[in-house]
């Protein structure tokens, strides 16, 4: 065996440094490229955390529990010392995730029952107390914009007149676009840019147009309060979709009787919406990848609620469809959705798995220029 030659002397051979690895696992995200967003609504508490990718964002984390802030509010006018604790709790728990993943960018909003509420601004002060987070309380406005951004994904490029509908807790926003003027392939994208506000500055692009829109202070958990009095469910049901379609009054598609159904799309968001979907389609376990983005006819929809009828409460309760924290506001929310089917001229509704969160998300990685413009 050949003998290795002694090294000269004077001779040093420098070590070749290991390659520079990232310290984090190959599968958690680079928290420069995260961004937060918390919708803490009437009943609800709800986050998401995610990265940009591509038009689109792919979710890192998230959170959902039911926190019955509004409960009481609409007798007392307050929120209850019980429902803070309990949305504070939840609060702590989305604190520790932002910490956990290291977000710096996050938009944490809380909606109509912070609205109405006369000690919103203790509640504000108690969650930065506990949980430093900067929660804020925002503008119908706002709320009806954020959700209307969300859906651009779900829109036809057919689409000529769109209604989307957020129905809430504590409140239902309705916005009419016409995208008449705008070519057909850069529809989506159009309504995506009015993340900036409804009313767009000059731009070079085409710009949807917001026909009219209303914030009503009717939701799920307000709508079921007011009419909670009433003993027999299918008469409870019924007052409930005529009092909700009595607060539309003033709002134009309302009042506009003569148009036609062909290019008009509705687009529904709301926990509502996605548990008729998912009962139409029998899912005894949800899933979002079969409910987000399906179209129902108006009589796949009248169907699923006379089932509801049918079952009576005690049916609903036990449903695995519906859901244990769904079953109580199942009905007020198919109240709302029968109204709104009965005046808008379309007889199909798109469901939209997403809302507030997915808006706020994509309002601020908009603004940062981070989304490609891409077919959404």
């Amino acid at each position: 065996m050949a003998k290795i030659p002694p090294k000269p002397a004077g001779s040093h051979v420098r070590p070749v440094p290991p390659p520079v690895q990232d310290p984090r696992p190959a599968d958690v995200p680079d928290p420069a490229d995260l961004y937060a967003a918390l919708d803490l609504g009437t009943n609800s508490c709800r986050m998401l955390i995610a990265q940009p990718k591509g038009s689109q964002f792919h979710v890192v984390d998230s959170f959902s529990k039911s926190v019955q802030l509004g409960a009481g509010l609409e007798a007392t006018g307050q929120l209850s010392r019980s429902s803070m604790a309990r949305t504070v709790g939840a609060l702590k728990i989305c604190q520790k995730k932002l910490r956990h993943h290291s977000v710096k960018r996050m938009r944490l909003v809380a909606t109509e029952a912070c609205r109405r509420a006369s000690n919103s601004n203790q509640f504000i002060d108690l969650v930065t107390r506990e949980t430093a987070l900067p929660l804020e309380i925002i503008e119908p406005e706002e709320e009806a914009r954020l959700a209307v951004i969300s859906c651009a994904p779900l829109v036809s490029v057919k689409t000529e007149q769109l209604l989307v509908v957020d129905i809430g807790g504590g409140s239902t926003e309705l916005v009419w676009i016409d995208l008449s003027r705008v070519p057909r392939v850069d529809r989506p994208r159009a309504i995506m840019r009015l993340h900036t506000g409804f009313d767009p500055k000059e731009s070079s692009f085409p710009a949807a147009k917001v026909v009219d829109w209303i914030s009503v202070p009717l939701g799920v958990a307000t709508l079921r309060d007011q009419f909670n009095d009433v003993d027999d469910d299918a008469a409870r049901f019924a007052l409930m979709s005529w009092f909700f379609e009595e607060n539309l009054a003033e709002f134009t598609p309302y009042q506009d009787t003569d148009q036609v159904k062909e290019g008009f799309q509705i687009v529904g968001t709301s926990g509502t919406v996605t548990t008729v979907a998912a009962s139409h389609l029998g899912l005894k376990r949800y899933d979002r990848n079969k409910v987000d983005g399906l179209r129902m006819t108006s009589d796949q929809i009248d169907h699923v609620i006379q089932g509801y009828l049918h079952m009576g409460p005690e049916g609903r309760r036990n449903d695995p469809r519906i859901g244990r924290d769904r079953h109580a506001l199942i009905m007020s929310g198919a109240a709302i959705l029968q109204a709104l089917l009965r005046i808008w001229p379309t007889d199909r509704l798109t469901v939209a798995d997403r809302g507030l969160r997915e808006g706020l998300l994509y309002a601020q990685m908009s603004t940062d220029g981070v989304l490609e413009e891409g077919p959404y």
